[in-house]
């Protein structure tokens, strides 16, 4: 096999790794929708439970040698748990200050600010074709939350800046050491968001419906989605894993709508199909391309099965 078809397999495996990181995450808005305890014991409940969830699953991964796990990822490990942890912080805490439309307009620059740390951190460039994707992606989102630009505290904007930089440089420095599954160490960054909010006042015990759906969300959906998510940019680009997480801005809103009965305004539904149609023709493409590399390596006048 060629240098560039392992690069393409390596490639479609990542975005095949993000995409399920993604399909475990889309619950998130609705059942953190569904619950109404104050912002500060849902982050307290939320670090908690996702804390020892990310315990159980790499003690699971790791039988024996998950000390030894956490220690190769060193510093740069710590930097993913802190970021993990802000970017946490900064999305809750942004939701509760100001518009969800204000929070999701600043979080969907976070491919593009992954890109730009890339590219001026470690020299690491982006295809012509993604960034095309990226600035489609960024308008279609920006289109689906416009319609509550503008509403809501000065420190809500600040937050969701806070949670976009966050989130492109977890992503980042978990590329930088391909080596290290830097997975492990979310479990330090869950913890870290409990703390903050116990020590705030959210160590309290909620009402039995809501502890059951914070548990539901934190126990089965997102330490799933957050270790494929963290994984992922050993295979490609922080930028692109980023760019997948969109996907929850569309169909996040659209559980929303089928459960809740909140009708998204209309331009929500145009940047949602320009988000899904930019997505999955990148999808198409990358897959396209891999299936020419593996032709390529067929002997001449072979069938698909490798066959003369």
């Amino acid at each position: 096999m060629s240098v560039a078809d392992q690069v393409q397999t390596v490639r479609v495996k990542g975005l095949g790794i993000a995409a399920l990181g993604v399909l475990f995450i889309l619950p998130d808005a609705l059942l953190v929708k569904i619950t109404s305890v104050d912002p500060l014991v849902f982050l307290f409940w939320r670090g908690l439970l996702l804390a020892i969830s990310f315990l159980l699953i790499s003690a699971a991964r790791y039988p024996g040698r998950l000390i030894a796990e956490i220690q190769r990822c060193g510093r740069k490990g710590m930097i993913c748990a802190v970021a993990f942890s802000l970017s946490t912080l900064g999305f809750v805490m942004g939701m509760k200050n100001t518009a969800a439309g204000n929070v999701l307009v600043i979080l969907n620059m976070a491919p593009m600010i992954a890109a730009l740390i890339a590219w001026a951190v470690w020299k690491e460039t982006l295809p012509w074709r993604t960034w095309v994707v990226i600035l489609v992606c960024v308008c279609g989102a920006t289109l689906m939350a416009i319609s509550e630009w503008g509403r809501g505290d000065p420190i809500g904007l600040i937050m969701a800046g806070v949670a976009a930089v966050a989130l492109a440089t977890n992503l980042n420095v978990a590329r930088s050491q391909p080596g290290s599954d830097m997975s492990v160490m979310l479990m330090f960054g869950a913890s870290l968001v409990a703390l903050v909010a116990g020590l705030l006042g959210g160590a309290v015990i909620p009402s039995t419906r809501d502890l059951l759906f914070i548990a539901l969300l934190c126990l089965v959906f997102l330490p799933v989605s957050s270790i494929m998510i963290q994984i992922a940019p050993r295979y490609i680009p922080a930028a692109e894993v980023s760019l997948m997480l969109l996907m929850e801005t569309l169909f996040g809103a659209l559980l929303v709508w089928i459960f809740l009965g909140e009708v998204p305004p209309s331009m929500s539904f145009v940047g949602g199909a320009i988000i899904f149609t930019a997505l999955a023709v990148h999808g198409w493409l990358e897959v396209r391309r891999y299936r020419a590399a593996r032709l390529s390596r067929q002997p001449s006048g072979a069938g698909p099965g490798g066959r003369v």
